[in-house]
């Protein structure tokens, strides 16, 4: 499905008038929950990563490792930057943080900025922002849910949600 809807893209760019136009271009939105929390960590208000959570946000660089981004986006917890840290390092960009709170705002920005772009949220944001993104009602992911990756591939007009199973399993 994926293959179609980027040979629609490629075909619609080819014929545009002025196939350079921003509004035509085509990029890709990765949408993750943060990795696993430490519930035995002291600091309750903002749980750092697990030993799990840290091997999982390694697994999603290696995931990404051959994706061209232009951003990394997260929320300002730690799990969530530590999250996006071994993806943001790899790719040499910087982790810009957003406003969990208000993701409708934010993904008119994502649509606006036309970028190539992991977005790590949790698990009332995650699913909710793909949804808007491509214009479809998805909801809230499970709380013991850590393993969804949502492809968002927008070109012009046409927006294409793909949902993988990261295969992660924690090494203990």
């Amino acid at each position: 499905m994926v293959g179609r809807v980027l040979i629609m893209c490629f075909v619609a760019l080819s014929w545009a008038p002025d196939s350079n136009a921003q509004n035509d271009g085509i990029f890709t939105i990765y949408l993750v929950r943060h990795s696993e929390k430490d519930f035995t960590s002291e600091n309750t208000s903002d749980l750092p990563l697990s030993l799990c959570g840290i091997q999982r946000s390694i697994a999603l660089s290696s995931f990404l490792d051959d994706v061209h981004l232009d951003a990394v986006y997260s929320t300002d917890y730690t799990r969530t930057k530590n999250t996006a840290i071994p993806t943001a390092e790899t790719k040499d960009l910087d982790i810009t943080l957003y406003n969990g709170q208000d993701i409708e705002s934010f993904s008119h920005t994502l649509l606006d900025t036309q970028q190539d772009a992991l977005v790590v949220g949790h698990s009332n944001t995650t699913g909710v922002l793909a949804g808007l993104l491509v214009n479809e009602e998805i909801g809230d992911l499970d709380l013991d849910i850590y393993d969804r990756i949502y492809q968002v591939v927008i070109c012009g007009e046409s927006r294409h949600l793909e949902l993988f199973h990261s295969p992660f399993e924690c090494v203990k």
